[in-house]
């Protein structure tokens, strides 16, 4: 077996790994999200636009803190105490490249997370329908701290963290279709599902590795 097999061979226990953690992942996040949403007392004094849109940035400010901010320290404590005080000595420990790489990836997300809940705030009349911001900030905020415990463990168990983003992108395209039912009715809700699912269709299909020529 050459090095390439034996490559090939580890990542792919490895994903084989993370999918197994997803699927429970998923499953936890998706009753927490329903236990906060529908169990919670409504939210009172969300009449107006205004108190949503404050209750909503309440809660972004909540997830810079404790998923950004944490990110940020973490890189900078081990930085401080460690050759990689200067960045470009080329000095890493495997546990600052994952703080590294958690800080880079929250600072992805944390962007489509803040658009679709300040979207989600946007189409939810009253405290009732709320609740469904703060189910989606309480649910996030622990995925990504799942994702970071776990990725300390292995790549694999960063898993644990994945319901994060496929959360934040349904919320982001329930915005959308919404946004295209006030522009055209039905049909209007249709064109954003239809063509992110195009294009993530098209992403999926071109992002496939690229077959490797044999070499005798």
């Amino acid at each position: 077996m050459n090095d390439a097999d034996s490559d090939n061979r580890g990542w792919k226990s490895e994903r084989r790994a993370g999918i197994i953690v997803i699927a429970p992942a998923m499953l936890i996040a998706l009753l927490l999200w329903l236990a906060i949403a529908y169990l919670m007392p409504p939210l009172a004094g969300m009449d107006s636009v205004a108190d949503r849109m404050l209750l909503t940035l309440k809660c972004c400010c909540l997830a810079v803190l404790f998923c950004l901010v944490t990110g940020v320290e973490a890189v900078a404590h081990e930085r401080l105490f460690s050759p990689a005080f200067d960045p470009l000595s080329g000095f890493e420990t495997r546990r600052l490249l994952v703080n590294q790489r958690y800080l880079q990836n929250t600072l992805e997300q944390i962007l489509v997370f803040a658009a679709g809940l300040f979207g989600l705030a946007a189409y939810s009349p009253d405290g009732s329908a709320m609740r469904a911001v703060v189910a989606t900030t309480v649910v996030w905020i622990l995925a990504r701290f799942a994702f970071w415990i776990g990725y300390h463990r292995s790549a694999a168990m960063r898993g644990w963290g994945a319901p994060g983003m496929p959360l934040s992108m349904i919320v982001l395209l329930y915005v959308a279709a919404r946004i295209g039912y006030d522009i055209g009715g039905w049909f209007g809700t249709s064109i954003p599902i239809t063509v992110f699912s195009a294009i993530e269709a098209c992403l999926v299909w071109m992002t496939q590795p690229l077959p490797r020529a044999d070499h005798s």
